[in-house]
């Protein structure tokens, strides 16, 4: 990746946490941050303020994750905070189509303008993979993604089907049905820390871990944990 180009995403990227965390701690009494009944606070104020603009915030949130994601962003911090406003089903279809959505423009964006940096950078290091890639692109993407793309970090794996040229379409619906079950789980523990907030008098760390809304989710999550390795095995391993 040229110098120039790491400067752009990287003071976009910049700028982008930066106006979030703005928006954040401008709201935040950091005097309280100790005090679990500011944080019920918040919670009720968030909980009337999305139900009341629903469809509005819903947008917002698409735009700013659609950004986020195009601009190389991680993804979790996004998972968490959708599993918080809307819920973990609502949470889990916003944050699907959204982030699905951020990855093929990120994907559009560096296979018209950076291709020949994109395959110069990756190539090498993902060549075992790409015939794999070729032989079903939206099969094997689909897995790809299902097992959280080899531990590749999220921007990189939106950006490794440049490399087999894979069609829009396929890129777009293998990311949207791949991502779904990682996903649910954690829009799952954001909406469980949401409803323990909400219902606990006070903040103990072993009651939460109990809460069903965070222990079942952390159950799922390693079962897909244990399938994805199985799955990445199967496929990934030993490939030449």
């Amino acid at each position: 990746m040229s110098k120039n180009l790491k400067i752009f995403f990287g003071f976009s990227y910049l700028l982008l946490l930066i106006t979030f965390l703005y928006f954040i701690f401008s709201n935040v009494e950091i005097a309280r941050l100790n005090d679990f009944k500011y944080y019920k606070e918040i919670q009720s104020d968030l909980e009337n303020f999305v139900s009341n603009n629903m469809v509005v915030n819903l947008l917002y949130f698409f735009i700013f994750a659609v950004t986020w994601v195009a601009l190389l962003g991680f993804g979790s911090p996004i998972l968490i905070i959708s599993g918080i406003l809307f819920g973990q089903f609502i949470g889990t279809l916003i944050s699907v189509i959204s982030i699905s959505v951020g990855a093929l423009v990120l994907y559009s964006i560096g296979n018209f303008f950076f291709r020949e940096i994109v395959k110069s950078i990756l190539e090498k290091k993902f060549e075992k993979y790409i015939q794999l890639f070729r032989k079903n692109e939206f099969y094997y993407f689909f897995i790809y993604r299902f097992i959280g793309g080899l531990g590749v970090p999220f921007g990189l794996q939106n950006l490794i089907p440049i490399l087999f040229g894979m069609k829009k379409i396929n890129y777009f619906f293998s990311s949207f049905f791949g991502f779904f079950p990682g996903f649910f789980i954690i829009n799952t523990i954001g909406a469980g820390l949401n409803s323990y907030i909400a219902q606990a008098e006070n903040f103990n760390m072993i009651d939460l871990i109990f809460t069903p809304g965070i222990y079942l989710p952390i159950l799922m999550f390693l079962v897909l944990m244990f399938i994805s390795l199985l799955i990445k095995k199967k496929f990934f391993d030993g490939r030449n």
